[in-house]
């Protein structure tokens, strides 16, 4: 039986890997909404928002040299950008820190968070 479950498992990850690239091509679409306040290439000024190179596992709140809201600087320590964390976000901002200076309703669609999450996590260069 072991046998089985190696190459299986083995096929299983390959086969989720073209799902993520379509995922990131999706997300990269879909955070055309996010550029107006957000920069995410590597050493890219901070705008009206943070620059997001790197959020995936980083703490909120700490981009080098961005002014946060009070709201962000009291809760955002405690919270670690990771999928559950960045999809709660991109739902609700306010939902996940109340006063944020985020003026962003949010994004309904799950499918469209996730694929938002996975361009965020790519490598960017």
């Amino acid at each position: 039986m072991l046998k089985f479950v190696v190459p299986l498992t083995a096929a299983l990850a390959l086969a989720a890997a073209p799902a993520q690239a379509q995922d990131a091509a999706a997300g990269k679409r879909a955070f055309l909404k996010c550029v107006a306040c957000h920069s995410i290439a590597k050493g890219a000024p901070n705008k009206i928002g943070p620059n997001l190179f790197g959020v995936a596992g980083r703490k909120a709140g700490t981009a080098p040299g961005f002014r946060y809201s009070a709201a962000m600087k009291a809760k955002g320590a405690a919270i670690v950008w990771n999928p559950a964390t960045l999809d709660k976000w991109l739902a609700r901002p306010s939902a996940v820190i109340p006063g944020t200076s985020m003026a962003f309703g949010g994004v309904p669609n799950a499918a469209e968070r996730a694929a938002i999450i996975a361009y965020l996590k790519k490598p960017m260069p």
